[in-house]
C-alpha cells in the first residue's frame, strides 16, 4: 500500500511540475514582459526550440513594432519558422520582412532565405511546375539586383536544379506519347521539346526517340505509306547519328537504317 502511495505521489509531482513548466512559458507568451520575452525567445531559439521561438518572435512583433528592435524580431521570427521547417509560413515572414526592412543589416540574408523557402516549396518533375517558374524568376531577378551577393553560387545551383527540372518534364511529357506507342505523336512533341529549348539536356534521348519513333511509324504503316515515311526516319537516323557518332546506341539505329533500306 505505502509502495503505491509512493508511486502515485511521485506521477503527481511529475505532472504538476510538467503543468507547472507549461504555465510558465504560456503566461510568458501571453504576458507583456517585453525583457523576459525577448531573452526566451533568443534562449529557446539557442536551443534548437524554433516552434516556441517563432511564438514568442511572433508575440513580440506586436510590442516591439516601430522600435529599434523591429527588424531583429521580424528576422528571427521568420529564421524560427525556416529552422522548424515550417517554410510556407517563413517564406511569408521573409517577404514582408524584406519589404519593411530593405536596409536592414539582415536584408541581404532574408532575401536569399525567401528565395530557397521558394525552392523548397517547389515539386519534383511530375507535378505542377508552377512554384518552379516563379522561384527561377524570383532568383533570376535576386541576382540582377545583388550581383556581389555571397549567395550567388548557391543561388546558380538553385537555378541549375530548377531548370533541369523543367527540362525533365518537357521530355517526359513527350516520351509518355512514345511508351504509350503512339509514334506519330511521339515525334512530334519531341521534336516540339526541341523547337522551344534547343538546349534541353536531354537532347540526345529526345533525338534518338524521335528517329526510333519515326521508325516504328513507318515499319506499322501500311505497305503504300512505307516508303514515304522510311524517309523521315533516314533523315532523323542522320540528325541523332550526325550529332553524337560515338553514341552506343548508333549499332542499334544502323541496323534499323539497314534494314529500312533493304525494304526501300
Amino acid at each position: 500500500m505505502k509502495s503505491l502511495r509512493r508511486i502515485f505521489t511521485a506521477a503527481l509531482a511529475l505532472v504538476l511540475c510538467l503543468s507547472s513548466c507549461k504555465s510558465q512559458y504560456e503566461i510568458l507568451l501571453e504576458g507583456n514582459d517585453t525583457e523576459a520575452k525577448y531573452a526566451a525567445a533568443f534562449d529557446y531559439f539557442n536551443q534548437g526550440k524554433f516552434t516556441k521561438a517563432s511564438q514568442l518572435f511572433e508575440s513580440l512583433s506586436i510590442i516591439t513594432n516601430g522600435t529599434s528592435r523591429d527588424d531583429t524580431v521580424q528576422y528571427y521570427w521568420g529564421l524560427s519558422n525556416y529552422r522548424a521547417k515550417d517554410y510556407m509560413t517563413a517564406e511569408t515572414n521573409f517577404e514582408r520582412f524584406i519589404n519593411n526592412f530593405p536596409r536592414s543589416p539582415f536584408a541581404e540574408s532574408a532575401a536569399f532565405l525567401h528565395l530557397d523557402c521558394l525552392y523548397r516549396g517547389t515539386y519534383r518533375y511530375e507535378l505542377d511546375q508552377t512554384p518552379t517558374y516563379k522561384t527561377i524568376t524570383a532568383i533570376s531577378e535576386y541576382l540582377m539586383t545583388n550581383p556581389g551577393t555571397e549567395y550567388r553560387n548557391v543561388c546558380y545551383q538553385m537555378l541549375d536544379n530548377l531548370n533541369e527540372r523543367l527540362d525533365r518534364k518537357a521530355y517526359e511529357n513527350a516520351y509518355l506519347y512514345y511508351k504509350m506507342e503512339d509514334y506519330l505523336a511521339a515525334r512530334v512533341a519531341l521534336r516540339n521539346v526541341l523547337k522551344d529549348d534547343a538546349d534541353n539536356r536531354y537532347r540526345e534521348d529526345i533525338l534518338y526517340y524521335t528517329a526510333m519513333a519515326s521508325y516504328k511509324y513507318a515499319s506499322l504503316s501500311v505497305p503504300s505509306k512505307q516508303k514515304e515515311r522510311f524517309l523521315v526516319f533516314y533523315d532523323d537516323y542522320f540528325n541523332y547519328i550526325g550529332e553524337y557518332p560515338d553514341t552506343d546506341r548508333r549499332k542499334e539505329l544502323e541496323r534499323l537504317y539497314t534494314k529500312a533500306k533493304e525494304k526501300y
